[in-house]
């Protein structure tokens, strides 16, 4: 009998536990993370996601659980408090069929998230809301002025994509003394009419998101050309850069996962999803050559950290 408690009752108190512990956890919001596709660059932002609610409280922490797009119509578990939808294709899903919890989408330009609220009738607010994959047009803007404080003259080709932007780049621009330079490129019309004109008028080419104007085929032909031009290109992806930008801003997969789980601590805490928002957190990439071409001397960490100081303020 005494050898039954010692080993039986600890074994038993560990089995309740266990039972205890498995029904609180039943009890526990439950944040769905939805992916539009299964590449490194989503994994990376949904750990990160992960990481941020970890940090709640044991009571508040949520069951975080990840699905592929093509797994959500035979999702069995809990209703969630919340989804998060990474990429285009998870938040136009969730968008069209109105889910029963908040849906966060990120991972996304602006420009797609505007695609996805129109195709799906919807406005955003509190039950559909966006973490911007692009940066700020004054971030950007401002990083012009810190790595080249001549420059007064700011080229931008618009696309379908990108034109909705040209009143706030304009006032962006105003606001720090520069000039926008800008010409129109209509679907279906050669980028280098326009890129000619840019190069020709222009102290920096300022690259903004646009799928019909900077891709695969079209982007080595224009950094070849405006770097034979002697223009620099600010560009919005650190794979840019290495190809031949001068630089680039950007916010890492882990940097938009870390901002989407604050996002979601605060929606599990009580607080109303919020209106959409860029990154708060990013990174600057120099092409050392091309600085080199042009007689810079510029360092990416310093870049990076005066940027950060300047947006924090006094």
């Amino acid at each position: 009998m005494s050898a039954l408690l010692r080993h039986g009752l600890p074994l038993l108190l560990l089995l309740l536990l266990t039972v205890l512990t498995g029904g609180a956890r039943a009890n526990w919001p439950v944040v769905l993370i939805v992916s539009s596709e299964r590449s490194p660059a989503y994994l990376e932002a949904a750990e990160a996601v992960t990481s941020e609610l970890a940090k709640l409280s044991v009571d508040a922490r949520p069951q975080v659980t990840q699905l592929a797009v093509s797994e959500l119509p035979a999702y069995p578990g809990s209703t969630p408090r919340l989804y998060i939808a990474l990429g285009v294709e998870a938040c136009g899903q969730l968008s069209r069929t109105p889910a029963p919890a908040p849906v966060l989408c990120a991972l996304l330009p602006r420009a797609a998230f505007e695609r996805v609220l129109s195709d799906a009738g919807r406005r955003a607010g509190a039950s559909l809301s966006a973490l911007y994959l692009n940066q700020p047009l004054g971030r950007q803007l401002d990083l012009v002025q810190l790595a080249l404080p001549k420059a007064r003259r700011v080229g931008v080709l618009w696309g379908p994509d990108s034109q909705a932007s040209e009143g706030l780049l304009e006032s962006a621009a105003q606001a720090r003394g520069l000039r926008v330079v800008g010409v129109s490129v209509k679907p279906g019309e050669p980028v280098f009419n326009g890129l000619k004109k840019i190069l020709d008028e222009s102290d920096l080419l300022l690259a903004l998101a646009d799928p019909q104007l900077y891709n695969s085929s079209s982007i080595q032909n224009i950094l070849l050309t405006s770097f034979r031009a002697q223009v620099p290109m600010l560009a919005f992806s650190p794979a840019y850069a290495r190809a031949g930008a001068l630089m680039a801003v950007y916010s890492t997969p882990a940097q938009i996962g870390q901002q989407a789980g604050l996002i979601a601590r605060g929606v599990l805490q009580g607080q109303p999803l919020g209106v959409p928002q860029y990154p708060l957190q990013f990174e600057v990439s120099v092409n050392e050559h091309v600085a080199r071409s042009l007689g810079l001397k510029l360092d990416a960490g310093n870049l990076a950290e005066r940027l950060r100081r300047q947006e924090r303020g006094p």
